[in-house]
């Protein structure tokens, strides 16, 4: 069975950093690129960031860019999002997701073309 699972979700001060992690089961991980997504309390769903596959190229949208990095451990099968300066609009629950042919850009990085998902961690960040 395909399957991711996140975890490393919790409450954090601003400021403050979080970790989180995207394990998988039952598909070849190594060769599917990576997305990270959020949704925020009566929100839709965003992409976040994204990896690929081979190179480890990576995306970020601009309210992430150069305070979350996302990168993979092929080797135990997980990605990581290491989440720095974390501010309130922060809070979402976050989902890792991938899909055969997944394009990781900012053209590709949009929900209906992931159909794979984890079943979300949630990142509180309040004082």
């Amino acid at each position: 069975q395909v399957q991711l699972v996140e975890s490393g979700g919790g409450l954090a001060q601003p400021g403050g950093s979080l970790r989180l992690s995207c394990a998988h089961s039952g598909f070849s991980f190594d060769y599917y690129h990576i997305a990270w997504f959020r949704q925020a309390p009566g929100k839709e769903r965003e992409g976040v960031s994204c990896i690929t596959s081979n190179d480890g190229s990576t995306y970020y949208v601009d309210s992430v860019k150069g305070r979350f990095t996302i990168s993979r451990d092929n080797d135990k099968h997980t990605v990581y999002l290491q989440m720095n300066s974390l501010k309130p609009e922060d809070t979402a629950v976050y989902y890792c997701a991938t899909a055969a042919g997944f394009h990781c850009s900012g053209y590709g990085l949009y929900e209906r073309y992931l159909d794979i998902w984890g079943q979300g961690t949630l990142v509180t960040v309040s004082s």
